[in-house]
């Protein structure tokens, strides 16, 4: 299998010089695959386009093409990364943050996951610090429905090899379903939900997605680009905003709509009650662009196999 790493950048030059290097070492340790990284720069004031073109002879000599394109606005993480993937020729992508750090041997354990035909998607174990400075695992986690919304969290990464979502920051995805599935939604634009969307379409569209806890990274969170180009509040509007996205689009029970509908008035009591501005600003974005998400919607549905109580059942 040729592997593609797809490399998603926002002003982090000193990510790449930290990270490019292990990612080599890492490609340099498949055997008989045609590699390529790909760095989609969505704008970067801080050079890191000509760092990247400066490595381009030396990632020859590792048999590793190399390349780098910039885009000549901001579009955000899911447009960043189609630019990336448009230019990809291999039959895996691994996505990678600039902010992840990959073990010398983590791609081959997601590899050997792909002679099942069926699987869509690897997720790698993820070595992190919470905000706590508590340092956990992540990558493998559950879904279910509570209180109108789907919900998602990390679940004991040793137990098991399903998991509700592979995260787009640390995975291998085959590129002929992501093709299909049209890949990450440019609705969540410019963050957050987009690989959790990706993942729920995968999977209710009837394809495998897995935990592989062999494949270890560090991520590091706090110097991604997200925590350090936006305001708190920011972040949490648009995750909220994305979360309505997210269950607008995907959710088809019935009864899962009708509850959703009827907790709705709490929450936004709820909110305005403890002045929780952020989630009704979030509301009222995701309400103004609601035909946009109603045209996903139906898109995604023609691909639709499984129920939602058959999803969430998978992954309590």
């Amino acid at each position: 299998m040729n592997i593609s790493v797809i490399i998603p950048a926002l002003n982090n030059k000193p990510l790449l010089e930290k990270n490019l290097p292990k990612i080599v070492v890492a490609l340099n340790q498949v055997k008989n695959s045609k590699k390529q990284i790909i760095v989609s720069d969505d704008n970067s004031h801080d050079g890191s386009l000509d760092y990247l073109q400066s490595l381009k002879p030396l990632f020859l000599e590792d048999n590793i093409e190399l390349i780098a394109v910039k885009n000549n606005s901001e579009r955000g993480f899911s447009s960043n990364v189609a630019n990336a993937v448009s230019y990809a020729t291999g039959d895996i992508l691994v996505l990678l943050n600039t902010d992840v750090s990959p073990a010398k041997d983590f791609i081959d354990p997601l590899l050997k996951h792909f002679s099942d035909d069926n699987v869509f998607a690897v997720g790698c174990l993820e070595e992190t610090t919470d905000d706590e400075g508590i340092e956990r695992n992540y990558g493998r986690s559950r879904g279910y429905f509570k209180r109108g919304f789907i919900m998602h969290e990390s679940k004991d990464a040793f137990k098991g090899m399903g998991t509700f979502w592979v995260s787009c920051g640390s995975g291998a995805f085959r590129k002929d379903i992501w093709v299909k599935l049209n890949g990450l939604d440019k609705l969540y634009n410019p963050f957050y939900w987009e690989d959790i969307d990706l993942s729920y379409r995968a999977v209710k569209s009837g394809y495998k997605i897995i935990f592989e806890p062999k494949s270890l990274v560090q991520h590091h969170h706090e110097k991604g680009a997200i925590k350090t180009s936006f305001k708190k509040d920011t972040v949490s509007k648009i995750a909220y905003r994305n979360q309505f996205h997210f269950f607008w689009k995907n959710v088809t029970d019935a009864n899962l709509i009708l509850s959703h509908l009827l907790w709705l008035p709490y929450h936004i009591i709820n909110s305005i009650l403890h002045g929780e501005v952020t989630f009704l600003q979030g509301l009222t974005l995701a309400i103004l662009r609601y035909p946009e998400t109603r045209e996903s919607r139906i898109k995604a549905k023609k691909q639709f196999k499984l129920t939602d109580a058959q999803i969430l059942q998978q992954f309590l």
